[in-house]
């Protein structure tokens, strides 16, 4: 369960009677496992494939953090990427923010929907969508900065200068150290406005990030929180 793979097809493998798992059957068992950088490379050679590059651009989430997150199935938590791309959800982080698996490709980067999907929006109050405009321009701008000019995060910001205005006038504005503010407000059609905390939590290796979302205890926040808690309405399939 923990791979996404079915019982049977696991005992084949373990067995040695199955077909050769696919590179990204491997990737999936590594995850599932909570196996260690090093210990993925290895059963990537094990099984015939080359190891998947580390870094920033592995979507590997190290033991370490995925522990965490195993620890926070009550608690909106979520491991991301540098571009904002979802790798790992509790079931309340579902709840409150989406199915991030249901998001593929350019759309699984949250700044990137920020500026192409208007309907993005509406989760957030008006007077906070010029700073988060900001703040997505600016991190995507040191990001660039980091990674290079062949980057996929150069790609991203030349295709979003390109067809947006908005990130086309902050892009020119060459913005970078924008914050993103620690208190995040959304509007959720089942639960109403919610008021959060934001901590993150970073792996240095791997530059993932663990956001971990949490209201003021007895604010009416925790309240309608503890309730889209238990009752795991999402906010959106996106």
């Amino acid at each position: 369960m923990l791979c996404h793979i079915s019982t049977d097809y696991y005992s084949r493998i373990e067995r040695g009677t199955g077909p050769q798992p696919s590179a990204a059957m491997i990737a999936s068992i590594a995850q599932g496992l909570h196996l260690s950088l090093d210990e993925r490379d290895h059963v990537f050679r094990l099984a015939g494939h080359h190891p998947p590059q580390r870094g920033p651009s592995s979507h590997h989430v190290s033991p370490g953090l995925l522990r965490v997150l195993d620890r926070m199935a009550d608690t909106p938590a979520e491991i991301i990427t540098e571009l904002g791309e979802t790798l790992k959800q509790t079931p309340a982080a579902v709840a409150l923010l989406g199915d991030a698996s249901l998001r593929k490709g350019d759309e699984a980067s949250l700044g990137y929907r920020w500026f192409t999907d208007p309907a993005l929006r509406r989760a957030y109050p008006l007077e906070d969508q010029a700073v988060l405009s900001r703040v997505y321009a600016a991190g995507l701008r040191d990001v660039v900065a980091q990674r290079g000019p062949s980057s996929r995060a150069a790609d991203l910001a030349h295709r979003l200068a390109s067809t947006n205005d908005e990130f086309r006038r902050l892009w020119e504005n060459h913005e970078v150290g924008v914050r993103p503010p620690d208190v995040k407000r959304f509007h959720h059609p089942q639960v109403g406005h919610l008021t959060l905390q934001c901590q993150t939590l970073v792996d240095p290796e791997q530059s993932h990030r663990l956001l971990v979302y949490t209201a003021e205890p007895g604010s009416e926040s925790a309240e309608r929180l503890a309730l889209l808690t238990m009752t795991g309405a999402p906010l959106r399939a996106t």
